[in-house]
């Protein structure tokens, strides 16, 4: 009997953490805007409520930055993490990322993690994004399109550009995942 139930605990221990539970989605290491630290997704964020946001420098909803801060600020303490990724797939994250950086850090205050510039959508899509997409067949039409990612890595809800990171519809349901 001891060794049987040995056995069963060594299994159960060698599946309750580790590279076991880490969500697809979280399976990758991406590579902080304008460094060259990189952040591992499965260690940073496993367990935590995601909100992805696909993000430009020049944009028209490029003031959106100081919103999804106020939102990060917010909830973080409850698990939620905005997560950034700049991308000039809709050519308004133009210059380097130097400037992008600038435009986040220094013109937002944005403290939540930023990735390097990335493509989001199409057969180049980062990993994240081509996840996202494959889970609930929505690619960002536009910047700031926002998806919300449980604490299991599935994508349980999407919004549009035009939905405002403070709005009690975007609210609301984050509130019901964390």
């Amino acid at each position: 009997m001891k060794p049987l139930l040995l056995t069963i605990t060594l299994l159960t221990a060698g599946f309750s953490g580790g590279a076991f539970a880490c969500a697809d989605i979280l399976k990758v290491s991406q590579q902080k805007l304008n460094s060259t630290e990189s952040i591992d997704f499965c260690q940073a964020f496993e367990g935590k409520t995601l909100l992805v946001v696909n993000t430009a420098s020049q944009c028209g909803f490029t003031p959106q930055y100081k919103q999804l801060e106020a939102l990060y600020q917010k909830y973080k303490q409850q698990g939620l993490v905005v997560v950034g990724f700049p991308s000039n797939d809709f050519n308004q994250d133009r210059g380097g990322e130097d400037k992008t950086a600038k435009v986040c850090y220094l013109d937002y205050g944005v403290t939540f993690p930023m990735v390097a510039r990335t493509s989001i959508k199409g057969k180049n899509a980062n990993p994240v994004f081509s996840e996202i997409a494959k889970q609930s067949g929505v690619s960002p039409r536009w910047n700031f399109y926002k998806f919300l990612i449980d604490k299991d890595g599935e994508v349980v809800a999407t919004f549009p550009s035009s939905v405002s990171p403070t709005s009690g519809t975007l609210t609301d349901v984050i509130e019901q995942h964390l």
